[in-house]
């Protein structure tokens, strides 16, 4: 029996603390496109990331950094466009939230209104109190993000593990608190030390997604090129990849090469 969209369950930020809740563990995967996120939909994942990382994976750059409004609003529209179940999540730029709370409205309710994502995450924690609470009041739900945050990359000058030290960690532990209090719906970790990643999450109500922060939180979240073996080079600890995509491409590509200069392709029942 085919499925109706109407009939298709779709995941809500209630749903997320439904789920921590009874403690079933949160699904969570970027997409940037629309072929990538229908196929990640339909395998039944929670949560799309429209991570700024797309401007690593897709556009090739060193850092998180150099992505703009504009390019994150046209990645959200692709994958909002394929989605059908998952709650789609679409990171704020850096340079479109951290100048003024008004700047930070602005761009959030871009995201919103020109892709029809259904929240946004930013970095940071004290530091962007203003911001947070400027779109939390425009009721849009917002997700935040700890630990090794790439769009301060330049000021940590290493994507080392965060969080070792005493001051670091209480620092964290208590922006955590601060975003929950604000309104945040869910919180991302990234690369910290697992037994304090476990312990914000058990003080926390709200759902703690991790990549690189163990296996005490409530979610996991990667790359989908990481994950799949698209992208070869990055190789961290917490990274398992579960195909390598990579490799058959190349080998498949390599195959059509040989078969066209063979003129092997195509054959009799492929022309007209």
């Amino acid at each position: 029996m085919s499925v109706h969209k109407s009939d298709i369950k779709k995941v809500t930020t209630h749903q997320l603390a439904a789920m921590k809740e009874r403690g079933e563990k949160i699904s969570m995967l970027t997409a940037y496109d629309y072929s990538m996120a229908k196929i990640i939909d339909g395998a039944g994942i929670d949560v799309i990331l429209v991570g700024d990382s797309a401007s690593n994976v897709m556009a090739g750059n060193e850092t998180t950094l150099p992505i703009t409004l504009d390019h994150m609003i046209y990645h959200a529209t692709s994958v909002v466009n394929a989605v059908d179940r998952a709650l789609v999540v679409v990171d704020i730029p850096f340079g479109s939230y951290q100048g003024s709370s008004t700047e930070a409205l602005r761009s959030a309710i871009r995201i919103m209104k020109e892709s029809g994502g259904h929240a946004v995450k930013v970095e940071g924690g004290k530091e962007i109190e203003d911001s947070v609470k400027r779109i939390l009041s425009a009721g849009i739900p917002v997700m935040g993000h700890l630990g090794l945050t790439p769009q301060s990359i330049y000021k940590f000058g290493t994507y080392t593990v965060r969080a070792k030290e005493e001051a670091e960690a209480q620092k964290l532990i208590d922006d955590a608190k601060l975003l929950e209090e604000l309104g945040c719906f869910a919180l991302v970790l990234e690369k910290i030390p697992s037994a304090l990643a476990e312990r914000v999450a058990k003080e926390l109500t709200i759902p703690v997604i991790g990549i690189g922060a163990g296996s005490g939180v409530d979610g996991q979240v990667l790359v989908v090129h990481d994950m799949l073996g698209i992208t070869q080079d990055f190789k961290p600890r917490f990274l398992r990849r579960y195909a390598n995509i990579g490799g058959m491409m190349t080998e498949a590509v390599q195959h059509y090469i040989q078969d066209v200069k063979s003129v092997d392709f195509p054959n009799e029942k492929e022309q007209y």
